[in-house]
């Protein structure tokens, strides 16, 4: 029997609520175009969801309630309500932490999609903090879910991000539930949700038997094709909500015999989403009088997608330098904050680059 499905990716949006300056690259020139926000990833969701009904599976790969202004103060409160009206199905974690564990425990459950984590344990109880798997029907067919949080949020983010649970990294508990949701749950395919990084994951793959489909995140990567490793599917989609990760499958007796990827770019021109803009306002006008305060100017164009050296880094951290009086200044080498074209610079662009 021969069935279809599209699974949709979201992943590092970051609380990037509204559309924002992305970085793209026209050969070695680097171009800041709009791009992103949830009005327009609502918006995408909807129609693929129209073009193909009852067959459409839609998941965030975490890095999603922290990150800008709003979804902060709010202690990520604040994106529930939008987040809900994207509708997905199933979601997994790493940033979401940061407000602590008892904070984010509150956000899930106003979620009306699970929250999986098969390598999250409370410390007290040795249990799972959260669900490890879900099953999610389409038409024709049963799709195994299985979530796998950050397993670095107790290892090198401060304490408080972890308080009372530990985190492993998922792949001894992983085969036990591949032969769970396809033996006694009777699946027809098997995803995983990870927020590992695109490294670990493709070493996941490549160790543990039975992944039909990995979605990726953490490592901000703009897969424009998917890497197949161990006959897995993995893809993952950039970040800041300026992409979306689309995978169309067919399976045929519980196996996937094609498929067809999309790396869609949330551009300006997708016309949003009424209900989601109207939504994202609300949480927005509060707090546009501080953000769209103009603090400078860049003659240079502000970017962390080199990660090696970038300019925003080196921004920061000739900052760092002349504020402190050091001899030598470090940062990560992310992907993160959306990028600040040359021209003003205001007081969001400062919090986007520093959160």
């Amino acid at each position: 029997m021969t069935d279809q499905v599209t699974l949709l990716q979201m992943n590092d949006s970051h609380g990037y609520l509204e559309l924002h300056p992305e970085l793209f690259w026209a050969g070695d020139r680097a171009e800041y175009l709009m791009a992103g926000g949830y009005a327009r990833i609502a918006a995408l969701l909807e129609a693929v969801r129209d073009a193909r009904p009852g067959r459409v599976l839609a998941f965030d790969c975490g890095d999603t309630i922290h990150g800008t202004y709003p979804a902060v103060q709010s202690g990520g409160e604040a994106l529930v309500p939008v987040l809900n009206a994207l509708g997905f199905d199933a979601m997994t974690a790493h940033w979401e932490f940061a407000y602590g564990p008892e904070q984010f425990r509150k956000v899930a459950r106003g979620l009306d999609y699970p929250v999986l984590a098969v390598n999250c344990y409370d410390d007290s109880s040795g249990d799972l903090v959260f669900p490890p798997y879900t099953v999610c029907e389409t038409d024709g067919l049963q799709v195994g879910v299985i979530g796998i949080a950050a397993t670095i949020v107790d290892k090198v983010m401060p304490k408080s991000f972890s308080e009372g649970i530990q985190f492993t990294l998922g792949n001894e508990e992983l085969p036990g539930y591949i032969a769970r949701l396809r033996d006694d749950e009777g699946v027809d395919l098997v995803v995983v949700v990870s927020h590992l990084g695109f490294p670990q994951e493709v070493k996941l793959a490549r160790e543990v038997d039975g992944i039909d489909v990995l979605l990726s995140g953490h490592t901000h990567n703009r897969l424009f094709e998917p890497a197949v490793v161990n006959e897995t599917i993995i893809i993952q989609s950039g970040c800041h909500g300026s992409f979306l990760g689309r995978l169309d499958l067919t399976v045929e007796n519980r196996r996937v015999t094609k498929f067809d990827h999309d790396l869609i770019v949330v551009g300006e021109a997708i016309r949003p989403h009424p209900e989601v803009e109207e939504m994202i306002g609300e949480v927005m006008d509060p707090h546009r009088e501080r953000l769209s305060r103009v603090v400078g100017e860049t003659r240079t164009g502000l970017n962390r997608n080199t990660v090696l050296e970038a300019t925003m880094d080196n921004l920061l951290l000739q900052a760092l330098l002349d504020l402190t009086g050091a001899d030598m200044a470090f940062s990560n080498g992310w992907r993160y904050g959306a990028p600040v074209p040359p021209g003003p610079v205001t007081v969001n662009d400062l919090w986007n680059i520093i959160r």
